[in-house]
This record gives C-alpha cells, sequence and structure tokens, in this order.
C-alpha cells in the first residue's frame, strides 16, 4: 500500500522559523551595517508579516516590492510566503507604462517602494482599474496616503503568524526579464521554491557553514537559487545593495565567503579589476555562472586562476535547469552539463521527434521546480507548458555522454538566404579577441540575404583596435563564408536588464524600423 506524501510540510514560510528555533544565534543575513541572527531576522519578518496582515494582506493576495536590493525586501519575501501571500518582484529600472503594465495584471494589495517612487504611484494607482486600490508602504520616509514601513513594523507583533499557506499556493509571481517580448507572470508555488531549497543546496554543496553573498538583483529570478538554499541550510546571507566589483572582492576576502552566484557581465568585470588578486578569493567554493552563456575564453581563465570552483547552469525561469558541475568544468568544456536528479531532458526537430547526439534541436525538459503556468494567460501556457514538458525556445544538441552544448536562442537564430547562422558561434570568435570584452550579434535586413550578421562588441579600458579592423579579424577566423558579419559597432556598454542580462532586442529594433537608423 502507497503512503502519501505529506507535501503540505512544504511550506516556504517554515523554513526560517525552523532556523529561528534551532540556530537561533548563527548569523542570517548581513547588509551594509546590519548584522541580524535568524531569531532576530525571523522577529523582524514575523512583525512585517503582521504588519501586511493589518494592511489586508491574507492567503492568496499578493504584494508588489519596487525596491532596490535592501532588507526590507528580502523581509517581504519571506513574509509572503508566512502569510499565504504571493511576493511580486518589480524592476526599480521599470518606467511608468510598463509599471501600470505589470501592477495591473499582477493585481498586488500592496506595493512596497521607497520615496524615490512616491509620485511615479501617485500617478500610476488611479490608472490600475482594479478595486481596492492597492496600498504603498515605502521603506525609507512616509507620503501622503504612503505610510511608512519602520512605524508599521515598530506596532506589529513579533508573534508567528498563523500558518495557513498550503504546498500548491502561490508565493512569488516573477515577471520575465522581457528579453524576448512583453513580460509574463510565471507561478511559483511552495512546493516549487522548496524544491529550488533543497535540491539547490545539494547541486551546490551548501552547509550550515556556507556564507553566500548576493550583489546582484534580488529582483532577479536567478537570486532565488542561491538566497533559497542559503536559507534552508541555515548559512549566513551577505547582500549588497548593488553589484560593484570591488566591493564584492572586498567582502569575499574580508567575510570568508564560499558562494557567489554572478551573471557574465558581472564575473568579467570582476577579473578585468585593476590589480585583480585571485588568492584574495581563496575561500570560494563555488563560482555560479548563469543568466547567459559564460564565454570559453572567460571559463579559461577561472580555470586558470581559481580552478575547481566553477559551475554553470542553464534555465529557464519557467522550470528547466541543467548544470555543470565544479568537478566537469574543464573535461567538458563547452557544455552547460545535464539535469540535476528527478529532471528530463529532450532534444526535439522541428516535427517533435528526439534529436540523436550532436544533433541540433529545441532543448525541452521537466521537473520539480517546473512552473504552474503564466498568470491569466492560459493561451501562452499551453504553447510553453505541453504535457508537463517545457519548451524553451533555446537550441541545443546533447554529446554520447547526455551533456548539454548550447546553441542559440530559438528566436535569435539568423536565416540568411535560408542558411541557419548561430549568433553565439561568431560571439565566441570575437570574444578571443584580446581587445573584445563582450560581443552580442544578431541579424539585421539585407537586400539580397534577407538578414546578415552584425556585431556589436564592448572592448577592454584603453583598446585601440577600429570597428574596421576588428569586422576583418572576426571575417578571417569564421567557419563558413555566411557567418562573416556586415560590420562591427563599438559600444561603450550594452543595454541590461536588472539581472545584467544583454537586451539584443533593443540593439536590432533600430534597423528593423528603419534601416538607415544608428544604434
Amino acid at each position: 500500500m502507497e503512503t502519501p506524501i505529506a507535501t503540505n510540510s512544504l511550506v516556504l514560510g517554515r523554513i526560517l522559523k525552523r532556523q529561528a528555533r534551532y540556530r537561533p544565534d548563527h548569523l542570517a543575513v548581513a547588509f551594509e551595517g546590519e548584522r541580524l541572527t535568524y531569531a532576530a531576522f525571523n522577529e523582524q519578518v514575523n512583525r512585517w508579516a503582521n504588519a501586511l496582515t493589518g494592511l489586508g494582506v491574507g492567503r492568496g493576495d499578493r504584494v508588489a516590492t519596487l525596491l532596490p536590493n535592501c532588507l526590507e525586501a528580502l523581509a517581504t519575501y519571506w513574509a509572503c510566503a508566512k502569510l499565504g501571500a504571493a511576493a511580486v518582484p518589480l524592476s526599480a529600472l521599470l518606467l511608468e507604462e510598463g509599471l501600470v503594465s505589470l501592477l495591473s495584471d499582477a493585481r498586488p494589495r500592496v506595493i512596497v517602494s521607497t520615496v524615490s517612487f512616491a509620485p511615479m504611484l501617485s500617478k500610476v494607482r488611479p490608472r490600475l482599474g482594479f478595486t481596492p486600490g492597492p496600498a504603498v508602504v515605502l521603506v525609507d520616509g512616509e507620503a501622503p496616503d504612503m505610510p511608512g514601513h519602520a512605524r508599521l513594523v515598530a506596532g506589529a507583533s513579533a508573534d508567528e503568524p498563523a500558518e495557513v499557506a498550503q504546498a500548491g499556493d502561490l508565493v512569488t509571481l516573477m515577471y520575465t526579464s522581457g528579453t524576448t517580448g512583453l513580460p509574463k507572470g510565471i507561478m511559483h508555488t511552495h512546493f516549487i521554491r522548496a524544491m529550488y531549497a533543497g535540491l539547490f543546496a545539494a547541486t551546490f554543496r551548501m552547509t550550515p557553514e556556507s556564507r553566500v553573498l548576493q550583489t546582484g538583483a534580488l529582483v532577479f529570478n536567478g537570486a532565488m537559487v542561491t538566497m533559497l538554499p542559503a536559507f534552508y541550510c541555515g548559512a549566513s546571507y551577505f547582500l549588497h545593495r548593488q553589484f560593484d566589483p570591488q566591493a564584492m572582492v572586498d567582502t569575499i576576502e574580508r567575510e570568508g565567503i564560499t558562494h557567489i552566484m554572478v551573471v557574465p557581465s558581472q564575473l568579467i568585470a570582476m577579473l578585468g579589476l585593476p590589480g585583480f588578486d585571485p588568492a584574495r578569493l581563496a575561500s570560494l567554493e563555488m563560482i555560479l555562472s548563469l543568466g547567459a552563456p559564460l564565454r570559453q575564453v572567460h571559463k579559461d581563465t577561472l580555470a586558470r586562476v581559481l580552478p575547481d570552483r566553477l559551475y554553470e547552469l542553464y534555465g529557464v525561469t519557467e522550470g528547466f535547469i541543467t548544470v555543470l558541475d565544479r568537478a566537469d568544468a574543464v573535461r567538458k568544456a563547452g557544455s552547460v552539463g545535464v539535469p540535476p536528479p528527478f529532471y528530463e531532458m529532450r532534444i526535439l526537430d522541428e516535427r517533435g521527434r528526439e534529436c540523436a547526439a550532436r544533433e541540433v534541436g529545441e532543448i525541452v525538459g521537466r521537473g520539480p521546480v517546473t512552473m504552474a503556468g503564466y498568470a491569466g494567460r492560459d493561451d501562452l501556457t499551453a504553447e510553453t507548458l505541453r504535457d508537463g514538458w517545457v519548451f524553451t525556445g533555446d537550441l541545443g544538441y546533447v554529446d554520447e555522454e547526455g551533456y548539454l552544448f548550447l546553441v542559440d536562442r530559438k528566436k535569435d537564430m539568423i536565416d540568411s538566404g535560408g542558411v541557419k547562422v548561430y549568433p553565439k558561434d561568431i560571439e565566441e570568435i570575437a570574444c578571443n579577441h584580446p581587445e573584445v570584452r563582450e560581443a552580442a550579434v544578431f541579424g539585421i535586413p539585407h537586400d539580397k540575404w534577407g538578414e546578415t550578421p552584425l556585431a556589436t562588441v564592448v572592448l577592454h579600458a584603453g583598446a585601440t583596435v577600429s570597428a574596421e579592423a576588428l569586422c576583418d579579424w572576426i571575417n578571417a577566423r569564421v567557419a563558413a563564408r555566411y557567418q562573416r558579419v556586415d560590420r562591427v559597432v563599438i559600444l561603450p556598454d550594452f543595454p541590461r536588464n536588472a539581472a545584467g542580462k544583454t537586451l539584443k532586442r533593443d540593439m536590432r529594433l533600430p534597423y528593423w524600423e528603419g534601416r538607415q537608423q544608428k544604434i
């Protein structure tokens, strides 16, 4: 006779309560000058959860954050987990129209923000079209009809709120980064986030003694990849207000940080610091790269100066991942690893048939973190989730051992005269030039071929190479004539979203709206 699994014990809010009981004096969170034990942080979260209850937040409600990295953002995530509400992290880079669109879709009961956003929120709230409209709480002051977080927390009880959440309840609503179109609200339940916590802790070898540093934006789903397992283990979590490569190195050395998560542009910035000394990072046990492909030239540098530490995660917020373990980083250079336990992966051709080894197709996967769907968009959910499988829209292949190699995003593929051109292949070549820091290749209109590749690059400080010389250098090294770039455009930096991902769409769009426009 089968024994039913008590899935309702997988409620995320229980993690913090447990650590406060069994590890009360262990350092939980450090942010700027403040250091909180698990007992103290849990009390702060309880007060905030009870203050939110006083504002009408209950099970099934949503609480939006429009914040930089701060303790209040972190506490809001955990308060929602205790209340059975869903946290809705929104980027502080949003403009008014984007904010109206996302808030109208999310329909939060409360918005937690800063004084700097108060004027915009005053204009936004009347445009949202649902009642009751959201209350706004400011973490760094007060404004008319917008109470201060500090006053609300000070007047709230530190008692544990009544547990009402269930494992299947929504705990986060994450809006997509927008690199491939209009944002969509991705629904994650307590069960899904509990799987993030436990499975990533094992994957990244975290322990209660681990010291985890987060310097990128908390609004980015990638932040959950290290934050949730850190609290699950009862480790210490160090938070920076924003990414600064020098501050990151200083903190790693001073605090004995063991685990960091970065996107490639942040890793490149760290390696490019004047006088970079890998000895200052000796405490690191994990350097996790995610969010975009890490170029092989940078992997080779890490293997030389900080060996046996690099993990690379490929994944989509919709709920499929692979991980290249640090033990395989050199042997399987170029790969993004394999699915963790309890995950499955297929590579499918355009007819839906499974591809042979080294045959390129769409990456399709499923596992315990597969999303519940896109909020209010059953049509889009049906396109991405088919029989429980996530169709990622990414192209790749597996080798004979089953390791995944990324080729490119399906939507980024260039069709030049009927030939498929993968931008990633050209980007890898461009990044091998000693004066190139980063490269992004995309298709632009061409009268004869329909599309042709254009390369945009960011150079290292002090570089002197010209766009014309770089174009010649790249075209002399591509594998086929159809991979030759039409030209190279040198930029001071790439447009990026809050997660640090390069927004190719923003660079490509002017060429398709009007061929004479420049980037």
